[in-house]
């Protein structure tokens, strides 16, 4: 309690009991001094000048504007249901919370029972009460109501029991007022306020914040600064700029002004404490204005204490910047929706890889920090709830956070199933690279193993030229079966990139072509050299193969590797003349079908100089029998001869289905 209002209420409770009586008349106390008898129900000050009560006769009333507030505070605080927010409820309100009504305010608390259950809404504490009906019982009541108040601190100058037993009306006026002053006005709490602040100051501090920028307006008091309305009407606009039009109040008269006030704030859930008539007087009573501020206190948004909270000047930024802060998270929640429901990963693995590196910085680094935004953004929101509810803030559809948090789960929903998505995708297509990998370490084994090759197949033909016997031709043959294997493996491995349509499956196909071409062409080469009369001469005198012309593990000699299946080269006469052999043989044996169609081709080559050397070497004969024998044969060689020019037909038909980089191996 601050000194002031101690000094006053002192002033109002230091009145010898002598001089006064109680008259029972309808409720009602009068003085016995006066020997006036006010109107059933009201009590008659006896303090009072009789100029003055004259003047409150002729206005029909006998209570100040401070003891009608007061009567009507006391009236709605008895039924209060509770704690922190008397003077807000209506009887019926009320009457339902504790079925009590409030009538005659000095008889209806003179028991004791009705200021006991004030004090216990207003503290939220169960207080003992006496249950019986006689003096000592009200006067048990009434003290442990006042015990109570003396336990929590509260100052009562010259209140005793029987005063409020006995219905005295200053001093329970007075002790009303004290408990106002201690459970709503003491709570009053101002950011940034010095703690040895007393209730009116801090209050008069805040009614000063509140209005702080408004023209023409400076709150300095409780009682001349609120006569004309406009600082009632300024303080309401603070909260509720959307209700009062400040232009028009300049230009309102002071009844006006506060008359539209006092309805606004009923609106709001401020009771009517004040009566315009009341308040539009040059000083208008304290009390009765710090009474109803106060209440305009309780019942609008604020900052707790050791809180968090918006105050009404922030209130217009703050949500602007909820806002802002909501449209923007919300944009990007669903951009990012989008582009996490976008299957279409590339086959390229660096950039799959790239793509996975993203997501998971994205999962990882990106979504925390949105996290983090979108908990700022909601606990913004609950600071600015109690504004919403307040009517201050209008909230538009699709701005609440539910509202954002379905997106968010939108967006989390996509990333696991792109996540799901691209895992597998990444696993697969590492899979593929190391197949990939795999090829081009076999390609690199192909190229030395041809490599190997031509240097041999060089110096077997140098050998020839200078009429030496080859020496290499085994070996040729097993580098030839060698790189033949490698490239069938190369071709399996390609057909699975081919499937699972690996992205550098055509630069891969490109390379085993380019050893397929090196293999044919080296084929050639040997057909070349190992042709040339060298057959016959490799066999032994005893006619057996030296080793290098043994079958191969294959069990293939180095003709059969180049031609096929043949049979031995150099032997004179038809009965060993052999066929060609066919296309559908040779591309069964090759790699691939270009390659097949290639070896035919060589096939028929070879057929044609076997043939020739056979008939450059032929005998025609001594006498007439050998002769006849002969011409047979030659007749047999000629038939195998026409028989060639329908597989050189063949041969024709399949070259406009080879590869273009192929076609030039035909004109070799």
């Amino acid at each position: 309690m601050e000194s002031s209002d101690d000094d006053t209420l002192s002033e109002r409770s230091c009145v010898s009991e002598p001089s006064f009586r109680t008259e029972r008349s309808g409720g009602s106390l009068s003085p016995c001094t006066s020997g006036l008898v006010g109107p059933p129900g009201d009590t008659l000050p006896w303090n009072l000048s009789k100029h003055e009560r004259r003047k409150r006769k002729s206005q029909d009333s006998v209570l100040d504007p401070a003891e009608r507030a007061v009567v009507r505070v006391a009236g709605e605080e008895i039924v209060l249901a509770a704690r922190g927010v008397c003077l807000k409820a209506t009887h019926w309100q009320l009457s339902v919370k504790l079925r009590k009504h409030i009538t005659d305010l000095y008889e209806d608390l003179r028991d004791g029972h009705n200021l006991i259950s004030l004090l216990e809404v207003l503290s939220g504490v169960t207080l003992p009460r006496e249950k019986g009906r006689m003096r000592f019982h009200r006067l048990q009541n009434v003290q442990i109501a006042l015990d109570f108040l003396k336990q929590r601190q509260v100052k009562l100058v010259n209140i005793r029991n029987d005063d409020i037993t006995d219905g005295n009306p200053k001093l329970t006026l007075g002790l009303i007022w004290t408990i106002i002053l201690h459970f709503q006005i003491s709570e009053i709490y101002v950011c940034g306020e010095s703690a040895d602040l007393t209730a009116k100051e801090k209050l008069l501090l805040w009614s000063q914040q509140a209005t702080e920028g408004y023209p023409g307006l400076r709150c300095t008091n409780f009682s001349s600064a609120w006569s004309d309305g406009r600082m009632f009407n300024a303080l309401l606009h603070r909260y509720r700029p959307d209700l009062i039009n400040m232009e028009a109040v300049t230009r309102q008269s002071n009844r006006e002004n506060l008359e539209q006030a006092f309805e606004i704030a009923e609106s709001l859930g401020v009771t009517r404490l004040l009566d315009a008539e009341d308040v539009d007087v040059p000083s208008p009573d304290e009390k009765s204005v710090i009474t109803y501020v106060s209440s305009i206190y309780d019942a609008f948004p604020k900052i707790p204490e050791g809180g968090e909270g918006i105050a009404a000047q922030e209130v217009d930024q703050r949500w602007s910047e909820y806002q802002s802060r909501f449209s923007s998270l919300l944009q990007w929640s669903r951009q990012h929706t989008a582009l996490m429901a976008k299957k279409n990963f590339p086959q390229n693995p660096v950039e799959l890889k790239a793509l996975y590196n993203e997501y998971i910085h994205f999962k990882e680094m990106e979504i925390p920090s949105k996290e983090t935004e979108k908990s700022h953004i909601e606990h913004l929101y609950k600071l600015l709830e109690v504004w919403i509810e307040f009517g201050r803030i209008k909230l538009p559809p699709g701005l609440h956070p539910n509202d954002l948090e379905e997106e968010w789960g939108k967006l989390i929903l996509e990333m696991l199933e792109r996540e799901k998505a691209l895992r597998p995708a990444v696993e697969r297509l590492e899979l593929l690279l190391q197949r990939a990998n795999k090829i081009q370490n076999t390609a690199v084994d192909c190229e030395e193993k041809l490599t190997l090759a031509k240097n041999t197949l060089q110096a077997d033909a140098s050998r020839a030229e200078s009429g030496e016997a080859v020496q290499c031709e085994g070996e040729m043959a097993c580098y030839l079966q060698d790189c033949e294997a490698l490239i069938r493996q190369i071709e399996q491995d390609l057909k699975i990139l081919r499937e699972e349509k690996y992205y550098q499956v055509d630069q891969l196909a490109f390379r085993v072509n380019c050893l397929q071409e090196e293999l044919v062409s080296l084929r050639l080469q040997c057909s070349s050299v190992y042709r040339k009369g060298h057959f016959s001469q490799s066999l032994g005198p005893t006619g057996t193969e030296p080793p290098w012309q043994r079958a191969t593990d294959g069990g293939l000699s180095l003709g059969q590797t180049l031609l096929g299946a043949v049979g031995a080269v150099g032997a004179v006469g038809a009965a060993l003349l052999r066929r060609p052999m066919a296309r559908s043989q040779l591309v069964a044996m090759s790699s691939s079908e270009d390659e097949g169609s290639l070896r035919f081709i060589y096939e028929l080559l070879g057929w044609v100089e076997e043939t020739q050397e056979l008939l450059e070497g032929a005998e025609w004969g001594a006498d007439l029998p050998s002769v006849e024998n002969n011409l047979q044969e030659h007749n047999t060689i000629h038939t195998a001869v026409e028989e060639l020019l329908s597989s050189l037909q063949e041969a024709r038909s399949y070259e406009v289905h080879m590869q273009p980089h192929r076609t030039s191996f035909y004109f070799y």
